[in-house]
Parts: structure tokens; C-alpha cells; sequence
């Protein structure tokens, strides 16, 4: 109710002199009082069934509660993704990539075993390194004519059984890449093992194993199977068996080697390269043609060259490998040229005035120090053919502790990555999965403190029914 006022500043009067009362019920409950700034309807009503701030303050606090177990969760357990629940794309991906850092360090393992076994390789093609030089040195001793040659045979037999028993004495975990026992063929194409180096995984998905290769080297005095003529020989062996005659002008001064023929997939030898003796259809039985892992020997005078055949390896590749093999042994260019113009054939021309020797052999499975066992030099000639020989036998070890010292380098470098990668992958898992400590207990106290808050909210929220109780005393 509100008295009305009248015109003139006073309020208007009834009949009897009393001031008009006129009720005025506002209706609309938003409406503004210009004077006091507020809404007469805005007004709340008192009620025994429901309590709004009761149930506000309720709400509030079940909110709290909720992230206060949440944080504690994060704090006990470390981890602000713990569960698919907590965050399911988040969760779903550290999943993959912790499976993928166990693996790799089943990976690490396998590579720790690898390079253990390529450090025993490595050590035996030293060891017998350093063996074969003591073998030229009483090499050297016997092509005096003043020598005791037999005592200095004996000797050189001494060193080849320590030679022998070291190669035999090579192997890891029963796997000896010295002796010729390994006959499988690695990711290089060639004869050796794999070694698990790591998995990698494309965009899709979808995960591959890769593997470092390495190569079986031949140490052993094991003699091979002698190849046919067929296969490979000199061409053209004119004048004295064996011998290139003194320059003179004629045609007994130089040889060809111009005869190479290659096995096939249909079991013959009408191949046009050398395949892998793996490859389907290939009969490693026959002698009539060459195949990978086959070696080709050339001694020219005192120099040999060797020359190991590879898969794919046409006749003007052997003709270029075995002239390569002999200016690596230290042929004199002065005394003898090597001529490989024509296309598959290595002719050599003596230029000297005097004869020299040569040999030619082409044979499947032999061990690269085969010549070792059947060295003799308690003769003149015995004791030139062994410096001929023993030679290209210490490049052989040479080049086999090169090929293990290399790929045990590689080992231990994809070792060293592979734990490098552990680590970003737990650390990449961490920034997405664990929990930020300080963080975690900045909210908890917070928390904590709302926490107290709402208490006191909904105790007082729950005191006001009673107060209803006042009205009707």
C-alpha cells in the first residue's frame, strides 16, 4: 500500500477529511523503483519442502569433493592419466608408446648380445693378423739359401695350429663367424646373421623389424671344392706350363683370363651373372659354373690376388676385381701390365726379360687361410710360393678384422641411440601422463579450503527452515 499524493504538494482528502488510501500491488516483479534502484519482485519465498541454497551449496560442495579425489588420486598415484577414463586419447597413446619402449629394450639386449659376439669375431681376425705376420717373417727368413728351412717349417706349422685353434675357439653363444660354419644370408645379401637393431613404426601403424647384417668371415684352413675349367681359367696358356715367357716379342709373353661361366636357375651352368646360392633352382653341386661365394686366385710372380665372387657380378666385374686384387698386393706396373679393355677377359703381359711363374685356381667353399695347411718351405721354390701366399692370407684377416671392427662400431652406436630413444619415449610419456606435483598440491590446499567453505555454506543453508519456526511462536 502507498498513500497517493495530491496535486497541490498535499495529499487528497476524503469526504469525512480522511487521506485517500489507494493500494497499489505491483504486478510485475521486474520492474524498477526509479528512486531505489531495485525490483519489488525480486523476493524469494520461505519453504519447508524446498531449500535452494541448501541444494546449491550441496551442489557445490559434491563439485569440490570431486576434484579434491581426483587431485588426491593424482598425488598418491603420480599420474593425472592413470586410466582410459581419465583422458581415453591421452591414455590410448602413452599405451602405445610405453609398449614400444619395452620392446626396445628387448631390442638393446639383442644388440648387446651382437656386439659381444662381433667382439669375439673381431678379436680372433687380430689375433690371427698378428699370427700371420709371424708366419711371414720366417717366410722371409726361409728365401735365404743360408737357412735352417726345416726348423723354420716347424715353427711355421706352430703358429699354424695356433692359428687354427684360435679361429676354432671364436664363437659366442655357440655362433662362430670365423670358422666357415655360417651358411645363411643376411640382409646384406651376403653369408652371415642379422642382428635386431630396432622396430620402426610408419603413420598407420603398422610396425617392421630392421636388422644390421653381418658378414661371415672365412678364416679357417678348411681346403674347397676345386671348380672345373668350365667355370673359370686362362683362356690361353701358351708356351711352358704355368710360366709367362720373357718379353720377346711374342705371343707367349702374356695370358688371357677370358673363361667364366655362371650357375643357373635350372640347375646347369648357362648363367649370364653370378646368383645368390640361395636363389631358387641353384645346385651348388656343380663345378661347371661360378656362384656368390666363390674365390678366384691369381698369382702373378709373388703377388696373389683374390677375388671373392658377389651376387650380380657379371665377367667384366671378376676381370676388374682381380685386376684390383693384384695392384692391391703390390704388383710392379713397371714389370707387368694388366689389360682388361676387352670386355670380360684380364690379360696380363710380362714385360721383363726374364720368365715368371703364375697360378690360377677357382674354388666353391674354401677357407681364406686354406694355403696355410699346405705350406712348405723347407724348399727354395716351396719357400716362394709361400711368400706368394701368405700375403694375400694377411690382407684376408686384415680385411675380416676391418668388416668386424666396422659393424661392431655400428652396433654400439645403434646401442647408444636406442637407449637415447628409451629415454624420449618415457619422457614424451611422462609430459602426457604424470602429474605436476607442485601443481597437484597448490590445488589440493585450495581445494581443501573450499572444502571447509562449503561445509560451512551448507550448514548455514540448512539452518534457514528453522527459522520459519519464529513465525508461528
Amino acid at each position: 500500500m502507498a498513500l497517493h499524493p495530491g496535486s497541490r504538494g498535499g495529499a487528497d482528502r476524503g469526504p469525512h477529511g480522511q487521506y485517500a488510501i489507494q493500494a497499489i500491488f505491483t504486478m510485475a516483479p521486474n520492474r524498477p523503483d526509479a528512486k531505489r534502484g531495485r525490483n519489488y519482485g525480486d523476493f524469494r519465498m520461505s519453504s519447508i519442502l524446498t531449500n535452494t541454497s541448501s541444494m546449491v551449496a550441496l551442489q557445490t560442495l559434491k563439485n569440490v569433493n570431486a576434484s579434491l579425489a581426483k587431485t588426491q588420486d593424482e598425488i598418491s598415484t603420480g599420474k593425472k592419466v592413470a586410466s582410459a577414463k581419465d583422458n581415453a586419447a591421452v591414455w590410448a597413446i602413452s599405451k602405445v608408446m610405453e609398449a614400444d619402449a619395452d620392446s626396445f629394450k628387448g631390442i638393446s639386449d639383442s644388440l648387446s648380445v651382437g656386439s659381444s659376439t662381433v667382439s669375439v669375431a673381431r678379436t680372433a681376425a687380430e689375433t690371427t693378423t698378428d699370427l700371420l705376420k709371424s708366419i711371414k717373417e720366417k717366410i722371409v727368413s726361409a728365401q735365404a739359401d743360408n737357412v735352417d728351412r726345416a726348423k723354420l717349417q716347424t715353427d711355421i706349422k706352430a703358429l699354424t695350429k695356433q692359428i687354427e685353434s684360435t679361429v676354432n675357439a671364436a664363437q659366442f653363444n655357440g655362433l662362430n663367424l670365423v670358422n666357415g660354419s655360417v651358411t645363411s644370408t643376411n640382409t646384406n645379401g651376403a653369408t652371415g646373421v642379422n642382428v635386431l637393431s630396432s622396430l620402426d613404426r610408419d603413420s598407420a601403424g603398422n610396425v617392421t623389424a630392421s636388422s644390421i647384417g653381418v658378414d661371415a668371415q672365412n678364416l679357417s684352413l678348411a681346403a674347397g671344392t676345386a671348380l672345373s675349367t668350365l667355370a673359370a681359367s686362362v683362356g690361353t696358356d701358351p708356351g711352358a706350363l704355368g710360366v709367362i715367357e720373357a718379353n720377346d716379342g711374342g705371343t707367349n709373353d702374356s695370358i688371357t683370363l677370358d673363361t667364366f661361366a655362371f650357375l643357373d636357375n635350372s640347375g646347369g651352368a648357362t648363367g649370364g651373372v653370378a646368383l645368390s646360392r640361395t636363389a631358387a633352382g641353384v645346385d651348388n653341386s656343380v663345378g661347371d659354373g661360378l656362384v656368390e661365394g666363390d674365390e678366384l686366385r691369381l698369382r702373378i710372380g709373388s703377388v696373389e690376388g683374390r677375388y671373392t665372387i658377389k651376387e650380380g657380378d657379371t665377367a667384366e666385374a671378376i676381370a676388374g676385381g682381380l685386376k684390383n686384387a693384384l695392384i692391391s698386393g703390390g704388383i710392379d706396373s713397371a714389370s707387368f701390365t694388366l689389360d682388361i679393355t676387352t670386355a670380360g677377359e684380364l690379360t696380363v703381359t710380362n714385360q721383363t726379360n726374364s720368365d715368371e711363374t703364375f697360378a690360377f685356381s677357382a674354388t666353391r667353399g674354401s677357407g681364406g687361410l686354406a694355403a696355410l695347411s699346405s705350406m712348405d718351405v723347407s724348399t727354395a721354390s716351396g719357400a716362394e710360393d709361400a711368400l706368394a701366399s701368405i700375403e694375400g692370407m694377411i690382407q684376408t684377416a686384415i680385411d675380416a678384422s676391418a668388416a668386424f671392427g666396422s659393424v661392431q662400431s655400428r652396433i654400439e652406436t645403434q646401442t647408444s641411440f636406442v637407449g637415447d630413444l628409451v629415454d624420449a619415449l618415457k619422457s614424451g610419456i611422462g609430459a602426457m601422463v604424470d602429474a605436476d606435483m607442485e601443481e597437484a598440491s597448490a590445488r589440493l590446499t585450495a581445494l581443501q579450503t573450499q572444502q571447509q567453505l562449503g561445509i560451512q555454506s551448507l550448514s548455514i543453508a540448512n539452518q534457514a527452515p528453522q527459522s520459519i519456526l519464529k513465525l508461528f511462536q
